[in-house]
């Protein structure tokens, strides 16, 4: 009997294209289809998927202008919670928390998802009447939460500086316990290849110039490789939408800011949960390769690059030595940047608009990867329904003239 070896199997796969899944080659895009998803990300592709499995719209492209989880789906800090306040945005996050429970299963992919608690700390005695409130509006939703003490939260994180005299003390904090993190990239290429299985068409380096409308109706959109005709357009890119909109002849309420992140080098695992502080803006958890993975706030101008400002990173390192300080020696191993748009409430569009076939799902923010199966699901809905789902209705482009705002600045967690 012939014996292969782990690697000579993994070899051969790699070396025979017939062995690829389709979505890691960039396909000639069909004349028409019944959808076209702008964005291979993880919404654009969780939409692709829901579009097919729950509505049996498999005449789908996912057009990409670079390469599958190449935006800001793979830039993330992989946080994944639904401890909001108001109940519109705690409704949709928590809808997503449920689908992420059983997501690997269901993509038969591992997403690497571990629910190991997130902690959100306070500082003084107004921060913690606010987590008091955000605890009590989660337990009235149904959604897990507790409020604990500084020794509570020193005896979940032994590592963590309780000093009183420290320059923002740790009065306490929030924990969800279901929170966690999940693997950001594995998360675009499990959709992926779950939506390529059902008969999606996932086009790289496919870049949108443009978005045909006749009579008040989509029509299709123009790219680097051509026409592309279609009756429906939706929209899901973390970044530069307005660039989108615009072609549609729209206007929308956000702005586009530059959020970084970073990576430390690896060591034994000393941190069994997330932690997240508003006040001295630090949020850092520790991945499977022994990493701390800390994000930091967006970049207070506007810009569209892959890289931001020294001054964050370094507010950073102070905020986190300051929470941490057996981090002080350190090193750093990669930092990186993702351009992410914010609408004024610091909550989402996921909405139709008043062109017909034209759907738009942005703003996210900071808050995009925890909720991305539960954007693709609702966006799906909306996109095959041509009427959103209750549980995005709220967030439809309509409530920036009728003032209805889901102001969700203080959960957010980070610096708006």
């Amino acid at each position: 009997m012939k014996k292969y070896s782990l690697y000579g199997l993994i070899r051969n796969s790699f070396n025979h294209q017939e062995n690829w899944p389709r979505v890691w080659r960039s396909l000639q895009p069909k004349v028409e289809y019944d959808v076209i998803i702008v964005g291979a990300g993880g919404h654009g592709l969780a939409t692709a998927y829901y579009l097919a499995k729950e509505h049996g719209v498999t005449n789908v492209a996912v057009l990409e202008k670079g390469y599958v989880g190449g935006g800001s789906v793979g830039r993330n800090t992989t946080i994944v919670r639904s401890n909001y306040l108001w109940d519109e945005t705690s409704y949709l996050y928590e809808m997503s928390m449920k689908l992420w429970e059983g997501l690997s299963q269901e993509l038969n992919f591992n997403l690497m998802f571990s629910q190991r608690g997130v902690l959100n700390l306070f500082h003084n005695e107004q921060e913690k009447r606010d987590t008091a409130r955000r605890v009590n509006s989660n337990r009235l939703n149904g959604i897990d939460a507790e409020l604990l003490n500084t020794e509570q939260v020193k005896k979940l994180v032994p590592i963590l500086n309780t000093s009183p005299d420290a320059r923002y003390p740790v009065l306490g904090a929030s924990l969800q316990r279901r929170g966690g993190t999940a693997r950001h990239d594995a998360v675009a290429w499990g959709f992926a290849r779950a939506a390529d299985a059902r008969g999606v068409d996932i086009i790289q380096n496919c870049e949108v110039t443009g978005i045909r409308i006749e009579g008040g109706q989509v029509t299709g959109v123009d790219t680097t490789r051509g026409i592309i005709k279609a009756r429906k357009v939706a929209v899901a890119v973390a970044a530069d939408t307005s660039t989108l909109a615009s072609m549609a002849g729209l206007r929308l309420p956000i702005d586009t800011h530059p959020l970084q992140a970073l990576v430390s080098e690896p060591i034994k695992p000393v941190m069994h949960t997330v932690v997240m502080s508003n006040a001295v803006h630090a949020y850092v958890s520790q991945t499977d390769k022994g990493e701390l993975i800390i994000g930091a706030g967006i970049d207070h101008y506007n810009g569209f690059g892959m890289r931001g400002s020294y001054s964050i990173i370094e507010g950073t390192m102070e905020a986190v030595v300051d929470v941490f300080p057996i981090f002080s020696r350190l090193r750093l191993l990669r930092h990186w940047a993702g351009s992410v748009d914010i609408c004024p409430d610091a909550s989402p569009i996921i909405s139709k608009t008043h062109v017909k076939g034209l759907y738009f799902n942005c703003g996210w923010g900071t808050g995009g990867f925890k909720a991305t199966p539960g954007s693709g699901w609702v966006y799906a809905y909306t996109i095959a329904r041509d009427q959103p789902h209750p549980l995005n209705e709220p967030f439809s482009i309509e409530r920036f003239t009728t003032g209805y705002l889901i102001d969700e600045h203080g959960a957010a967690a980070v610096a708006h």
